[in-house]
Order: C-alpha cells, then sequence, then structure tokens
C-alpha cells in the first residue's frame, strides 16, 4: 500500500464528514467529500429519549449539506432500517439527489419519501450485490453483508486517497436464513490488491465478546414455541424491516398448522413488498386478511405483529390496553416478542408485558427463550474482519460511546497503529491524505428535533417541555387600569403541576397578594408598560414560589390593560 500512495502523492485528498451515528444508536449520517463534491451515506433517525417529552424522532443537523446542496452527488444506503433512512424524507426537503441501494432498500425508503409527497426530488436506483457505480468523484462497490434485514451492503468507496470501507451494520452469520453471507473473499481481495486505507466499521456489540449467534437459531426456538401451544392463538411481534424473522415465523406457524395474519400498517406493506421481491413466501391459502382473524379457530392462527418496542400507539401496545380494533388478547393468547429492547424502551416494553399478563395472555420474551439475535457483530466477529481487511486506518463508528472506545481497542489489539486509530463523534471531520489521517476541524451536528409535522422545535421548547413536566407552570392574570394607575382587581393565580389548587388555596391567596403589592408598587413608580409589569410580576411570584416551596415552576404572567 505504501508503494501505491507513493506513486500518486498529489492525489486530492478526501474528507469524511460525520454528521450523526457516534455517540448514538441512530442518526447514522455521513459525507465522502474529494473535490468538493459529496457523497452522502445513509441517513436515518433516532428514536427520543425518555428526557425529551413530545418529540416524535430525532435527525441529524442538515447544515453542512443544506448548505452545500448543489455539491451533492448521491445518496448511498447500506440497508433499510429507519436509523439509516429514516431521515431522507427530511433531507430531501433541502436538496435533490438520487438515492442508491439494493432493490428491498430502496423500496423501503420510497414508502417513506413519497409518503413526504418528494418522490419527484429523486431518484431511486437499485444496485446488485457486488456492483460498482460512478458516483460523482468516486467508484462506489456495494458488498454484501448479512444482518437483520435482508440485502444489506458494506460500502467500498474507491477515492483518489484508496478504498474507504464502510461495513455498514453486519455480522457473519455462517448460515443466513437467505443463504447470502457477509462477502470476506470480497474484502479480502481489496486489502490484497489496493489495499484498504480507512475502515469505518459497525461498533454497535463491541462490548460483547464471542460470536453473534445465526438468525436461523431463531427458526428452531419458533417452531418449537408454536408446536408447543396446541389449541392457543399465537401473536408475535418483531420489527418489520426483519423480513427472516417473518419468514421464519411464517415457516414455524404452517409447521405447527397454522394460518398467518399481519397486524400493523408497516407490518402489511413490508410483507406485499417482500412477497413482491421474493424475500417472503406465504404458502399458498396461508394468508388469512386480520379482518377474518376471528373466523379461524384459535389454535390455527398466528397473528404477525408491529409493536416489539412498546411504541405507544402500535399494533401490540394497543393489544395491551384493549384499545386494538382487530385483536383482543386474553385467556388463551400466547404473545412472542421476538425482539430486544432498544436501550431506552426498556420501560415501555415492560409495561406492554405487564398489561398482556393482566389480560390473562402468556408471553415469551428473549429473557426466557432464545427468540431473537442480534444482527451485529460481535468482538470475535469484529476482529475478523479486521484480519481480513487489515487496514492501514480505522475509525470506529455506530455505537454509543462506550461502544466506540471498546471498538477502538479492539483496532490497537489488531496492531493498528494507534496514530492511526482515532475516536470521532458527530460533528467531526477527519482527511486523508498520502502521509495519513488527520483531523479537519468540526462542523455542525446537533440533534433536531421533530415534533408531529414541525421539523425542528428547537432546544429552547425542549427545555421548557422538561421544566413543565419536571415543575410544573404558575400563570398570575394580572389586571390594571391603566389610566387610574392601579389594579382593577386581584391578581389570579393558575396552576398545573405545581400544587393542587383546591387543596392550597391559601398559599394560592398569598402568592395573589405578593403579586399585587409588587405591581402596585411598579405603578407608583409610574411603571405603565406591559413589559415591564410583567417583569415585575414574574419576579415577585418566582422568589415567593422559591422560598415557600423550594421549587423552581414555570411562571407565566399575563398583564392586561383595561
Amino acid at each position: 500500500m505504501a508503494e501505491r500512495l507513493k506513486s500518486r502523492p498529489k492525489a486530492s485528498p478526501v474528507r469524511v464528514v460525520f454528521l450523526g451515528g457516534l455517540g448514538e444508536i441512530g442518526r447514522n449520517c455521513a459525507c465522502i467529500e474529494v473535490d468538493g463534491r459529496i457523497i452522502v451515506l445513509d441517513c436515518g433517525i433516532m428514536f427520543p429519549d425518555p428526557d425529551m417529552p413530545g418529540v416524535d424522532l430525532v435527525l441529524p443537523e442538515f447544515t453542512y449539506l443544506r448548505e452545500r446542496a448543489d455539491r451533492v452527488d448521491g445518496i448511498v444506503l447500506t440497508h433499510g432500517h429507519e436509523d439509516h433512512t429514516g431521515g431522507l424524507a427530511y433531507l430531501l426537503r433541502d436538496l435533490q439527489a438520487p438515492i442508491y441501494g439494493s432493490e428491498l432498500t430502496v423500496g423501503l425508503a420510497r414508502h417513506r419519501v413519497e409518503e413526504a409527497g418528494l418522490g419527484d426530488r429523486t431518484d431511486f436506483i437499485a444496485v446488485k450485490d457486488g456492483e460498482r457505480r460512478r458516483i460523482g468523484p468516486c467508484d462506489v462497490e456495494f458488498i454484501p453483508v448479512t444482518h437483520s434485514v435482508p440485502n444489506a451492503f458494506a460500502i467500498a468507496f474507491h477515492t483518489p486517497q484508496g478504498v474507504i470501507l464502510h461495513s455498514g451494520d453486519f455480522k457473519l452469520d455462517l448460515q443466513p436464513v437467505d443463504g447470502r453471507r457477509t462477502d470476506l473473499s470480497r474484502m479480502g481481495e481489496l486489502a490484497r490488491t489496493e489495499g484498504v486505507r480507512l475502515l469505518l466499521s459497525d461498533s454497535t456489540n463491541a462490548e460483547e465478546p464471542g460470536f453473534t449467534q445465526s438468525e436461523s437459531t431463531v427458526g428452531v426456538t419458533l417452531r418449537r414455541v408454536l408446536a408447543s401451544k396446541p389449541g392457543k392463538r399465537i401473536i408475535v411481534a418483531c420489527f418489520a424491516s426483519h423480513m427472516h424473522r417473518i419468514q421464519q415465523i411464517i415457516d414455524a406457524a404452517d409447521a405447527s398448522g397454522r394460518k398467518v395474519a399481519t397486524l400493523g400498517r408497516s407490518m402489511g406493506k413490508n410483507v406485499e413488498l417482500g412477497t413482491r421481491l421474493g424475500i417472503i413466501t406465504v404458502p399458498k391459502g396461508g394468508l388469512v386478511d386480520i379482518e377474518d382473524v376471528d373466523t379461524v379457530p384459535p389454535g390455527q392462527m398466528c397473528v404477525i405483529s408491529t409493536g416489539s418496542q412498546g411504541e405507544p400507539m402500535s399494533a401490540l401496545s394497543l393489544m395491551a390496553t384493549g384499545d386494538n380494533k382487530w385483536l383482543r388478547v386474553g385467556e388463551g393468547d400466547v404473545v412472542v416478542i421476538s425482539a430486544h429492547p432498544i436501550p431506552g424502551n426498556e420501560w415501555s416494553v415492560g409495561r406492554v408485558i405487564d398489561e398482556l399478563y393482566r389480560r390473562g395472555a402468556e408471553v415469551i420474551h428473549s429473557g426466557a427463550e432464545a427468540v431473537h439475535v442480534s444482527g451485529h457483530a460481535r468482538q470475535g466477529e469484529l476482529q475478523t474482519l479486521m484480519a481480513v481487511t487489515r487496514p492501514e486506518c480505522f475509525v470506529p463508528v455506530h455505537g454509543e460511546y462506550r461502544h466506540l472506545v471498546h471498538h477502538a481497542r479492539l483496532g490497537l489489539s489488531m496492531g493498528i497503529d494507534p496514530a492511526k486509530v482515532l475516536l470521532c463523534e458527530d460533528g467531526d471531520v477527519v482527511q486523508l491524505r498520502a502521509s495519513g489521517i488527520t483531523r479537519d476541524g468540526h462542523v455542525p451536528a446537533g440533534y433536531v428535533y421533530v415534533d408531529g409535522t414541525v421539523g425542528d422545535i428547537g432546544h429552547g421548547v425542549l427545555r421548557d417541555r422538561q421544566k413543565l413536566a419536571e415543575e410544573g407552570v404558575v400563570m398570575v392574570v394580572v389586571t390594571v387600569d391603566p389610566h387610574q394607575g392601579a389594579l382593577s382587581c386581584a391578581p389570579v393565580i393558575e396552576t398545573r403541576g405545581w400544587v393542587h389548587a383546591p387543596e392550597a388555596e391559601e398559599l394560592l391567596g398569598e402568592a395573589s397578594d405578593v403579586v399585587g403589592d409588587a405591581v402596585t408598587q411598579a405603578l407608583r413608580d409610574g411603571a405603565r408598560d406591559s413589559e415591564v409589569l410583567s417583569r415585575h410580576a414574574r419576579k415577585a411570584l418566582g422568589r415567593f414560589v422559591g422560598e415557600r416551596t423550594r421549587r423552581r415552576p414555570m411562571i407565566v404572567p399575563v398583564v392586561l390593560m383595561v
């Protein structure tokens, strides 16, 4: 590799800009930049943490791309999960560029983009395993990897500074459901011929020793579980994008004499897409419309549902609360949750499980049976990838900060030069030159909070919501006669989440008197402007509340001039 680099000392430097996915699970987005031209690698979302009240999802910050919209030559997708594709409908509001990915990946992305009415702002270009495309200044090669959604890719960018290899989300499954293994031979060939200058690799399971089990082991467990519940209706919840899991559920249902029905809009759409692409096969006559599920004897029915993460309005959560219009869960039903909770969702999933038990259902989850395996490589697989690719430089990606740290240590243990192992976070930029890899500044990469159809609710709004959730709000309405320079009536105090008004009349009365005295004094001093009087009211009420209750609710003064 050193000889090859010496032969091209004047080759253009290559920048890699990280806009998301380094320090969190989700928001995966990066840019490969050569001579000012940009290829975007993935564009995902992150689901909100519990301390983000009212937020529906979190996006990468697109400022860097928005300001360079005319330089973007394409968007390359590693696979179809929302944490890699869910932000496309927001990014396409700011720029126009073709989207490249496997047929399934662009099919899943197309649903979201067209729902947002932005289908005319892009072209969806399906690529095949091993295909190499010229996109802007780079040849981009799509290398098959195994993950928990079919047809995932590692991406090799053939740049003026050599090959940048992004692993995508991957694992080394030796017995995948579809027989499509991670193509280590091609990666090894790249290492032997062109060399891998920079490896960007999935860090999700970098803390976990050993190797991730094969997806096919879940099918064995599902067959056993379904066969052991004769006469009972089975409901299996999993990710709608996990088509190999869905296929194994269908196979297990068929083996136990059950028909299947899908529940949840995304589940129905993805099964339809997977069937059309030949990824999912349903036995003839084996699919029942969810409207007809009650016409099938319980022991002959298996429902495949969304909601494995306890999302509040998902099909499984509505079943747990008795609000699902298609299915009522009760005695004789068995619910299988075929997924691990994503970090942060543990409480939601636990709540759903409790409610299902209250309705008399039996619940089987990954803590009790092997009904789920991860789609991400563990330490043994990560080390194998490094051994095969022999990268000169290494940056761990895709994971919380502790995952990145553990993965960086693995890189060092595999003999990579410590000066060429960089631990990066969102917003960091690295540059590849013939002389090596260096840091090259920082770009905006904060969280963008989406609430309903509002693109960015802003940090200020989020802080207000957090304060309301923690401390409540106190509003005081002050009515002033500016001509008389006096209050027209005593200030009225309204509160939510501070004290319960019917039980605190005396305290609220004192608060009214304190505000009345402060505003009256301000009026005597010549104040007539409503903003000035509002400040006096807020200051007096805030001091009173803090001294009497040791709490700091939001104070909202309203001054009416009559």
